[in-house]
């Protein structure tokens, strides 16, 4: 039986998120770097069962220079295990009442109702992702999306993450820089003087060969910094080329030293959750977001037209998220923090 009493209203809620909901990828992924970034790689990946895994390497044989009748070694090696996450569940509500619908009654006037009620909603989507891309999970009682505040920690050395325990395995270990101690030659602040010098010697440390960190979210204070190092001579913006940010939408400058050219793209702006003061050094190719294929980005909680609450006259639907941000390979990310940036 419809929910909705008028004939030519049953199912609009319902067929406008039908309607609007394949577009929720590109919406968050055209609105956050990072996951725009990793889409462009097809680093949005499904998944299946209770839980998330990703399949680590963790060890490696070692080479034998060998002559003539040499014994040749061949000791047995453990190359790959699992991390683990448990996926998180995100919901935005989306409601109108039937005296909205009453009192805007003709197909463009409840129309130009839903469309303004979808905007608010998809803004909600995209911001409490943003937060969550942030936070170290543990809001809502641990229920929140596990982001880079877990993934790539100011503590490096303890916590448990991914089901593997950073105080027993440093090879599950990220690296984090606090500039006011970790660079004494340089500086004891971020500031435009010293802000490319401690990229530069981050990178020299944290790459190999072509794997580096590919993308730095800066919070406003790291950015400025590194906005006024540039002269305008020198203010160098990332060439174009498939997978690049300026080639996804994205206004950016670019690092150039340390033998490669990295995105540096703004983290911060209004209502932005990045910590202040914070670069995040980003391997994307090491980062994952797994989705359920039944509940992706903005998908239906329920089916049909929807709910209508049992002794209030409204019709309520929601779109839905359930997923998690997972790392496959920590050696690559990394932290650059200012904690006392009056130093």
């Amino acid at each position: 039986m419809p929910i909705n009493p008028l004939a030519q209203y049953q199912q609009v809620l319902s067929m406008a998120l039908e309607d609007r909901g394949s577009g929720y990828e590109d919406l968050v992924s055209n609105a956050i770097p990072l996951i725009g970034l990793m889409k462009s790689k097809g680093l949005i990946k499904s998944y299946s069962g209770p839980r998330i895994r990703e399949t680590l390497q963790i060890g490696k044989p070692t080479g034998q220079w060998y002559s003539g009748y040499d014994f040749l070694d061949n000791p047995p090696v453990e190359l790959f295990n699992d991390a683990y996450w448990t996926p998180k569940m995100l919901a935005v509500p989306i409601s109108l009442t039937n005296e909205e619908i009453l009192n805007n009654s003709g197909s463009a006037q409840i129309l130009d109702v839903l469309a303004s009620y979808m905007d608010v909603a998809e803004t909600t989507l995209t911001e409490t992702i943003e937060a969550g891309l942030y936070s170290d999970g543990t809001a809502n009682n641990g229920k929140q999306i596990t982001g880079l505040g877990a993934a790539v920690p100011i503590v490096t050395n303890t916590g448990v993450y991914g089901g593997i325990d950073r105080a027993t395995y440093a090879l599950w270990r990220t690296t984090s820089y606090d500039a006011n101690s970790a660079f004494p030659t340089i500086g004891t602040q971020v500031n435009s003087t010293t802000i490319r010098p401690m990229l530069t010697q981050i990178f020299m440390a944290r790459s190999r060969g072509k794997q580096s960190a590919d993308i730095l979210l800066m919070s406003n204070e790291h950015y400025a910094a590194y906005d006024a190092s540039l002269v305008a001579a020198q203010r160098i913006t990332e060439r174009s080329g498939s997978g690049r940010m300026n080639a996804l939408g994205f206004n950016n400058l670019a690092y150039v030293g340390a033998g490669r050219e990295v995105a540096v793209v703004m983290g911060g702006g209004i209502g932005s959750s990045i910590p202040a003061n914070t670069t995040f050094g980003l391997n994307s190719d090491s980062l994952r977001l797994r989705v359920n294929p039944i509940r992706g980005m903005g998908s239906k909680l329920f089916p049909g037209d929807g709910q209508m609450p049992i002794n209030q006259d409204a019709i309520a639907q929601f779109m839905g998220f359930m997923g998690e941000l997972t790392m496959a390979n920590p050696l690559f990310n990394w932290r650059l923090f200012d904690s006392n940036p009056a130093a």
